[in-house]
């Protein structure tokens, strides 16, 4: 499980440094001088617990893995630091297929800047967990999480203005519990 999130987490500082190598002087010259960048999004992706006991006392599956899809909504602030960010963000998920029913809880983000829009970020917070595979009373489950992205609009690399950003992201559960890659549409305000 390790081996896999660390190899989207060098996968996404592939993607990310072209990005950031394509606009140097934007950050400086971009003119905005708001202190705080509100912003809301919506992600699908997939997660995999792996069928190791975690600290935040997950049952082991009789059989494999827990796993499922996700739909999930976010809601945070970025705040600018010269060409650095730092940033908070909230987020609620639901499981559509799978093992997994919710998931919530709170991050702190922070890293580079690139351009008017673009980000590479790391982001570590707490993360709650309920299974429908335990059943309806079963309580929520809740670790650290850490995680790797990037954030990009596609309008901006060809000259343009966009408030849309696309987000790729990858993060795990505790000690490398789960992997979970998430892409989906950010909007700035």
């Amino acid at each position: 499980m390790r081996k896999i999130f660390w190899t989207a987490a060098a996968a996404a500082v592939f993607v990310a440094v072209p990005a950031m190598a394509q606009d140097g002087d934007a950050v400086e010259s971009s003119g905005n001088t708001r202190a705080i960048q509100p912003y809301v999004g919506i992600l699908g992706g997939y997660e995999r617990f792996d069928n190791e006991a975690t600290h935040s006392g997950i049952p082991m599956p009789a059989s494999g893995s827990y796993k499922g899809g996700l739909v999930e909504g976010v809601v945070g602030v970025n705040v600018p630091v010269g060409p650095l960010f730092v940033g908070a963000e909230g987020s609620v998920a639901k499981g559509f297929t799978g093992d997994i029913d919710w998931e919530y809880g709170a991050a702190g983000r922070f890293g580079v800047r690139s351009g008017d829009s673009g980000l590479f970020y790391g982001k570590v917070g707490y993360r709650w967990v309920n299974f429908d595979a335990l059943g309806k009373n079963s309580g929520d489950y809740g670790e650290m999480v850490y995680g790797v992205g990037t954030e990009f609009a596609p309008a901006a690399m060809s000259g343009g203005k966009s408030n849309v950003r696309v987000r790729l992201e990858v993060d795990t559960y505790g000690n490398a519990h789960s992997f979970r890659p998430m892409a989906g549409l950010i909007a700035a305000f």
